[in-house]
């Protein structure tokens, strides 16, 4: 989303007053020829950055994007935040839509259905590298470990520390305030004055070449 203007006040704004499960209840889901045409109406409306036909896609897809992100995620929190990103992804990618490749439903379902199962796979990554951290820490702070597992520990956490003093400056900053400050995405968020979804990116694409970087040096 960087560099785009309409996407920033989404993050900033639009999805507050719109995403939420009061808002995904009582619009039905897109099933008939009807709301595929219009659909691929609106479509070709936002490719052309038309945010009134944007939010009026919202309002059509998200009750069936909601239920299969939280289907997936079993989590109403992380299911509203896949949608978020989803429909990021539909504003910035809605010309590249292909109607000869499917629906418009079909498409948006794959892309929430992608963005689900990454942000699953992201988790489990983001879980075994704290861990690594962790046990890492432990090693070091241990006052009788053996001379090579002294010489291990400290090696290992210094290859930790390296990796994570090698990322850009953004995203080593949102990284050491979620995990070695425990404050939340959201607090980040206001401590940077930056929107959540950026933070988000930032955490994930540093969490990813953490653990490029660390399964080639541990």
């Amino acid at each position: 989303m960087t560099g785009c203007v309409a996407c920033s006040e989404i993050n900033s704004g639009f999805w507050s007053r719109r995403s939420g499960p009061e808002r995904l209840v009582g619009v039905n889901h897109v099933s008939n020829q009807t709301s595929q045409d219009r659909a691929v109406e609106l479509l070709e409306r936002v490719a052309s950055q038309d945010r009134a036909a944007f939010a009026d896609l919202y309002d059509l897809f998200a009750p069936l994007l909601f239920s299969v992100a939280l289907r997936i995620l079993n989590d109403q929190k992380e299911a509203e935040d896949v949608i978020q990103e989803v429909f990021a992804q539909i504003w910035e990618r809605a010309a590249k839509f292909d109607q000869k490749l499917g629906q418009p439903a079909s498409w948006a379902t794959t892309l929430t259905r992608n963005r689900a199962i990454d942000r699953i796979r992201a988790s489990q990554r983001r879980q075994r590298l704290v861990e690594e951290a962790i046990e890492a820490s432990a090693v070091v702070e241990n006052s009788s470990p053996t001379a090579n597992e002294s010489l291990h520990g400290r090696e290992k956490a210094q290859l930790i520390r390296s990796a994570v003093a090698g990322l850009p400056a953004e995203q080593r900053r949102a990284i050491e305030l979620a995990f070695f400050t425990g404050l939340t995405q959201d607090e980040i968020s206001q401590r940077l004055r930056e929107p959540l979804g950026t933070i988000k990116a930032r955490i994930r694409r540093g969490m990813l070449r953490l653990r490029d970087q660390l399964e080639r040096l541990l």
